[in-house]
């Protein structure tokens, strides 16, 4: 019934949502993938994991919300997620394809100045990113890094930048559920372990770890991390 698999990637991924705000989603879906798990099951795994850790992030600083960018987020964003992961749930795509080269893109952006500069002329167009971001997460599940560079790219402190992204995360995650629900994908209740290894996990990081680890080399581990995902996935497939 409970997967060791499945259980390790909560692990991983709320450790590194604790640390640095992203990864229950960014990483998660990426490395269940590659375990050959569906992906409407790998989005009731990891969206609960996911929103309760933003509520507990924004509890504390609600008062930070950045109300700009989430009445877009809440207009131009969640409309499109919707639509596009009722295509994907109705409609036979390659999600592996599309994830491994959408990670390999992000990977390399801080490193081919063409695809930085794409990049920051579409966080320059306020609709156009967001629906943007709204068709890429829901199609992968992946649109919180688009989120995180929008969000960092604001003159804002860091109380703002996290408290913006964890309600906009979770309120993704809240949206994605009742879609997926409402298109008839039936929850496992066992699900709910997950669940618990997860906020447990983040509890514990956060109270323990959190100010102790340093961030000097997160952007390229991020970046590796990304990457290597991207590859794995695109030889899974057998793009190469």
């Amino acid at each position: 019934m409970f997967n060791l698999d499945i259980i390790l990637v909560v692990i991983l991924t709320s450790i590194i949502q604790s640390l640095f705000g992203v990864g229950v989603l960014l990483f998660g879906t990426p490395l269940l993938l590659l375990f050959d798990y569906p992906f409407s099951e790998i989005l009731l795994i990891l969206l609960p994991i996911s929103a309760l850790i933003n509520l507990l992030q924004i509890i504390k600083y609600h008062h930070e919300i950045d109300t700009n960018v989430y009445k877009n987020i809440l207009f131009l964003t969640i409309p499109f997620i919707i639509l596009s992961l009722i295509f994907i749930s109705k409609n036979n795509v390659n999600i592996n394809l599309i994830i491994g080269l959408f990670l390999i893109i992000i990977a390399l952006k801080e490193h081919i100045k063409t695809i930085e500069i794409l990049l920051n002329q579409i966080l320059n167009f306020n609709k156009i990113f967001y629906i943007t971001m709204g068709i890429i997460h829901g199609i992968t599940n992946l649109g919180g890094a688009l989120l995180t560079a929008k969000i960092f790219s604001l003159n804002a402190n860091k109380y703002k930048k996290r408290t913006t992204s964890a309600i906009s995360y979770m309120t993704f995650a809240i949206f994605q559920i009742i879609t997926i629900i409402f298109l008839g994908v039936d929850y496992k209740f066992h699900n709910l372990l997950y669940v618990c290894i997860g906020i447990i996990t983040y509890l514990i990081i956060n109270k323990f770890l959190f100010n102790k680890i340093p961030e000097s080399n997160y952007t390229k581990l991020f970046s590796i991390f990304l990457l290597a995902s991207g590859i794995l996935l695109l030889t899974k497939e057998n793009i190469w």
